[in-house]
Formats: C-alpha cells, sequence, structure tokens
C-alpha cells in the first residue's frame, strides 16, 4: 500500500540503505531508518508505523528485543530478518505473533510480498478497531441516553404535580427507549375490576376514552394480580388476551408497597422485533417513577382535602390564623388573617412569608427564632387596631399564629384608666381634708374611749382608701410608661437597698433572713426606683405573710445572659385555685387574714414593672408552706 510508513531496523547502514534505497522507497513506501532499541520505540510510540522491518541482532543475540517489540506494539506486523541456522527460534516467534522471517540473501519481491502482507494486516486491524470503537460509543451512547430519559422523567416526577402531564411522559420515555411502535397505561379501577388507559403514545383518543381491559383472563390482568412483568414474542399475533392485535408486548406493573396500581406497557403492531430482556428492567424503572407520581398525587390530593377542611373550620371563627412551616413559607391564611392585613392573593400557599404579608412586626414574628413557646405579644395595624398574637410552635407542621382584636378592650382600659386616674386625683383632695379635721377633733375637745375608737377606725379607712388610690395612680404611670428613666444599674445594689431600708421591720418580724447576693453581677437597663418598688413589695409581702419565728431567702444569680431573683418564704402560701389570679388588679388570695391590710394591686404593679423590662415573673407556691416569687430580666448587652 503506497505511502505506508515502515519502520526499519538494522544495526549495519549499508544493510539499511540497501533495503531503503533499493527495495521499499521504489515501491512507494515512507521508510524510517534506526540503528537501536530506544530510538526504535520512540518511533513507535510518537508516530503510526504500518509495518516494522528488524534485523536479528539488534537488540543482542538473544531476541530479547523481538518478544519485548511484540508485547508492547502486538497490532504492529513485525517482519524478522536473520540467519537461517535460528530457525526453530522463529518458529517459536511465529506462535508469539511475528507476522514474519526473512534469511539472507534478501530478495526484493519477498521482502515486499512480505512487507505488503503486513501493511494489509495493520490496515485490517485498524479497520476493526474503527468498527468495534464506533459499536462500543453507539452502545454507550444509547446507554447515556436511556439514562438522560429516565433522569428527564424522575426529574419530572419531582417537578410537577400535573399528574397527566408526568404520565405521558413517562409513556413516551417507556416507547422511546424500548423502539416500540405503541405504549399504555393502563390504572385499576378498584369499583369495576377494570383497566382504564390513563396514558397513552399513538392510539386513537376515541379507542382510549372507551377502553375497558378485565383483570380476568387478560395479560395485564395476569401482571396485576401476580405483580411479575410479562414478555410476549409469539409468531402469532395476540388479541384475545391483551383486547387488540399486538405481534410483540412488554408488560409490568406499578407497584408501591406490593400493592399494584396499575400496567405499564410497550408493544409492536406491524413489527416482529422482539424486545429484549433488559427493556423489562427499563420499563419497570419508568413504572416505578409513574407509581411514584400516582402515590404522589394521591397524598398531594388527601393533603388539599385536609388543608381545604382545616381552612373552612378556620374560616368560620372569628380568630386570625397563620401557618407557616419551618421554611418560611405560608401554608394557611385564614379570612380573618387576610382582612386583618389586607391580603387579596389566593396563590400565597407556599410562598415565602416576605412575599406575603407587608407588615414588619408580623414578618419579624415569624422569621426570628424564639426560644420558649407559646410566645406572647401585641401587634398595632393601621388604624389604632391591636391585635393579640400568640405564636406556637407545632411539630411536623411550623409555626402557628392566632390572632384576636383587641383594640375594643384596649380602648376599654385606656377609658377606665383614665376614668380611675381622674376620679383617683378628684377623692385625694376630700380625703386629705377628712383625714386633717379628725384628727383635729380630740384638739377642739375631749373625747370619751368610744369616740377616740370611732376616730381610729376612720382614719385607718382613709389612710387605706388613700394607699389605694396612690396605687391606682402609679399603676397609670407605669403602663402608661410615664416618668421611665431606664440606665445601665447594679440589680444587687438595687436589692440591697430595699433590704436596708427594711432592717426594722425585718427585726420587728422576727424572721430569719438569709441572702445569696453576689456583689459581681452583669449589669441589667432598667429604672432603679421602679425595681426597687419591686423588690420592696416582694419583700413586705413576704414579712407580712410569714409568722414569726419563719424565714426568707433572697437569691440573685446569673443563668443564659439573664439575671435570676427569688424571694422565697415558709409562710402560709397561696391556695392552687388562687394561683392563676394572682397578679391580677384587685385580687387578693382567699386564705388572707383580714387583719392584713392590702389593695390587691401590689403585684398587678410588679408584673407590670417586670415586663416593661423585657422580664417574667410567676410565683411557684403551697398552701401552709410557702411561696416562691421568680423575676427573670435580661441583662446589658455588650459588657465588656
Amino acid at each position: 500500500m503506497p505511502n505506508s510508513n515502515i519502520l526499519l531496523i538494522v544495526s549495519e547502514e549499508q544493510t539499511g540503505d540497501l533495503l531503503k534505497r533499493g527495495v521499499l522507497q521504489p515501491a512507494g513506501y515512507q521508510v524510517t531508518q534506526v540503528g537501536e532499541p530506544t530510538a526504535a520505540k520512540s518511533i513507535i510510540r510518537s508516530s503510526p508505523v504500518d509495518c516494522i522491518i528488524l534485523e536479528s541482532g539488534v537488540g543482542g543475540e538473544d531476541f530479547k528485543f523481538v518478544y519485548d517489540l511484540l508485547a508492547t506494539f502486538p497490532a504492529t506486523p513485525l517482519i524478522l530478518i536473520g540467519p537461517e541456522k535460528d530457525t526453530d527460534q522463529y518458529v517459536k516467534l511465529l506462535r508469539r505473533g511475528l507476522l514474519d522471517f526473512l534469511t539472507p540473501p534478501l530478495k526484493p519481491d519477498a521482502v515486499l510480498e512480505s512487507v505488503q502482507q503486513g501493511v494489509d494486516q495493520s490496515a485490517r486491524l485498524i479497520s476493526w478497531a474503527k468498527d468495534q470503537y464506533r459499536r462500543d460509543t453507539d452502545f454507550l451512547r444509547q446507554r447515556v441516553n436511556v439514562l438522560e430519559t429516565l433522569g428527564n422523567v424522575g426529574r419530572s416526577v419531582t417537578a410537577s404535580l400535573d399528574l397527566d402531564e408526568v404520565l405521558k411522559s413517562v409513556v413516551d420515555a417507556a416507547v422511546e427507549i424500548t423502539g416500540a411502535e405503541e405504549g399504555s397505561l393502563l390504572i385499576l379501577d378498584e369499583s369495576s375490576g377494570e383497566l382504564t388507559m390513563r396514558a397513552s403514545l399513538n392510539f386513537k383518543d376515541e379507542f382510549v376514552k372507551t377502553f375497558r381491559l378485565p383483570i380476568s383472563d387478560t395479560l395485564a390482568g395476569e401482571v396485576v394480580r401476580t405483580g411479575k412483568p410479562v414478555l410476549l414474542d409469539e409468531k402469532s399475533p395476540q388479541k384475545i388476551k391483551t383486547s387488540y392485535l399486538v405481534k410483540t408486548l412488554i408488560y409490568v406493573p406499578l407497584k408501591i408497597q406490593d400493592k399494584v396500581l396499575g400496567v405499564l406497557g410497550v408493544d409492536n403492531r406491524e413489527s416482529e422485533r422482539p424486545f429484549q430482556p433488559q427493556h423489562i428492567s427499563l420499563v419497570a424503572a419508568l413504572a416505578d417513577y409513574a407509581a411514584i407520581a400516582i402515590e404522589n398525587a394521591r397524598l398531594f390530593e388527601n393533603t388539599e382535602i385536609a388543608r381545604h377542611k382545616l381552612e373552612a373550620i378556620l374560616t368560620r371563627i372569628e380568630d386570625g390564623v397563620i401557618v407557616v412551616d419551618p421554611d418560611g413559607k405560608v401554608i394557611l391564611v385564614n379570612r380573618v388573617a387576610r382582612t386583618l392585613f389586607g391580603i387579596d392573593d389566593d396563590e400565597m400557599f407556599m410562598k415565602p412569608v416576605e412575599e406575603v404579608f407587608n407588615h414588619e412586626q408580623l414578618i419579624d414574628l415569624l422569621t426570628n427564632g424564639h426560644e420558649t413557646f407559646p410566645f406572647r405579644c401585641e401587634l398595632e395595624l393601621d388604624e389604632d387596631k391591636v391585635i393579640n398574637a400568640q405564636l406556637n410552635f407545632v411539630p411536623d407542621v411550623g409555626l402557628t399564629i392566632t390572632m384576636h382584636d383587641v383594640t375594643y378592650f384596649k380602648e376599654l382600659d385606656r377609658i377606665k384608666s383614665e376614668f380611675v386616674s381622674t376620679v383617683s386625683h378628684d377623692l385625694r383632695s376630700p380625703l386629705t381634708a377628712i383625714l386633717g379635721y379628725v384628727e383635729l377633733l380630740e384638739r377642739v375637745g375631749p373625747v370619751n374611749d368610744k369616740q377616740r375608737s370611732f376616730i381610729q377606725r376612720v382614719q385607718v379607712s382613709v389612710r387605706n382608701i388613700t394607699e389605694l388610690i396612690n396605687d391606682l395612680l402609679d399603676l397609670g404611670r407605669i403602663e402608661s410608661g410615664f416618668d421611665e428613666s431606664k440606665v445601665s444599674l447594679s440589680i444587687t445594689n438595687v436589692v440591697m437597698y430595699s433590704i436596708e431600708s427594711l432592717k426594722d421591720r425585718i427585726l420587728d418580724s422576727d424572721v430569719k433572713l438569709a441572702l445569696d447576693v453576689p456583689k459581681d453581677l452583669p449589669q441589667i437597663i432598667g429604672d432603679s426606683v421602679r425595681l426597687r418598688q419591686v423588690v420592696d413589695n416582694l419583700l413586705g409581702n413576704a414579712l407580712r405573710y410569714t409568722p414569726k419565728g419563719g424565714k426568707i431567702e433572697v437569691e440573685l444569680r446569673e443563668e443564659n445572659e439573664q439575671i435570676i431573683f427569688q424571694v422565697c418564704d415558709n409562710g402560709v402560701g397561696i391556695p392552687a385555685a388562687d394561683r392563676p389570679h394572682i397578679f391580677e388588679k384587685f385580687y387578693r388570695a382567699s386564705n388572707v387574714v383580714e387583719n392584713i391590710s392590702g389593695s390587691g394591686l401590689g403585684l398587678a404593679i410588679v408584673k407590670t414593672i417586670v415586663e416593661n423590662h423585657n422580664g417574667r415573673i410567676w410565683v411557684d407556691s403551697t398552701e401552709g408552706e410557702g411561696s416562691v416569687f421568680t423575676i427573670v430580666l435580661p441583662i446589658e448587652k455588650n459588657q465588656e
């Protein structure tokens, strides 16, 4: 073959020139001549060689280089030139892959014939390799196409909620990867026991609409009953068991948890090309996708039904309800909540809260984490509307907010507070006058013992009423936020000042006071006057309700970036029925002795002050054993 590349490896340059210029080049061959093994291997690796002519002495007399070339380059034809005495060795080399051997004297015709055989053999090997590569490439390309098809169907199953669209893509893919003429997806109607065609390819629409196939005495029914695939590959067309003529067919079951939902099938009506066993596996994989899509659609439908039922229930209640999943996407907003926040979008389902609501306070409530639930707060809307909101966490659901419009109650409370404040102010002057005139009675003339007793009772009553009025005015100022001046302060100092001011009263009460008040606690932000009022009230109550010989414990500590303040006594305690109401205005426990004075506003004032400092207060008590009042206040942030 002209222009073929011949590598000539000879030790004698004269012999090489004779072969190169006298035989090979005149015949049209391209010849490269070298004299040692390393150069020869380098040429073979760097450029295509169609045939090698090797003198036996190159690389040693033991034929080691010859064996090396045969092993390293088995696809390159090798012709060996050597003495006739080594014939036995040549035979061994022929068995190892040597193309031919020539013995001197070399005849040009024999050399050219042998070289031509090598070139032809090299061409055949190259052609075979190309064909094999093409076949392998086509096979791999088909496998890649199949995998891409399966991947596309899988993505459509997870990305689309349109069941008909997904099932149609499954049938199309089954026909594509098997090369079938038709495809169908049959769904079992459990009420009638028949199979209906839910999706198809290359079937007439009228046939699909009217198609009904019983599961008895049919191939598809056999697949439903057994849950096993069927491969039909017979010479005669099958009509009785398929309802239409086919020559080759595959049916595989659609199964979810061992329950057969239907059948996926591909068939050939015209072509007799048989389906291969691997086609069953591919169609079965697509059937699994279809079964998953059907089950997902069923679950989604059930979820939607449940959601609509819940929404219908929540629509009829007068409280606003919002439900958000753990990812911050809206699941439900009922009619009342839509009205409160002015939402008209019906397509809000599974949208982020930031896209649905335009209320900064509500978005902050839903997106910022909270450590404790339920979390309560008030939301201010337009037109001076106030909403009482309670945030809860429901496992496997997310966050729920229930809202109630308390605008009326807030306004009522404001009017009541104004009325109380006005009346209190108006009562202080006449009460002061009454107390003054009562105290002057003994100065203007003698009074007997009975009259003196009456005067003392009047004085006590007037002082109690005056104390009540002062508490009411104080509570009104605290609730309205007046006269508050919050600064960084030490809660330890507040507690110690309060204890110092009550020293005489503590001594008179004959109770033991135990203190655990560290000096190195972090600072808090607060109003020292109001916090002193809190401590005075709790200590005063403990002294008032603890019998002589009793014990009062006062403790301060830091815990989780908070200050914990506790007052514990072993006094009369609070009945269980009274504990939920103990912080309400004008409420006094049922076991309070009549001769212990009080307005029922002290703990209400304490609770209001604590909440104004972003804190919490609660009581643990057992009647007859004592009470523990606990206050939690946040420490000042960014302390060095």
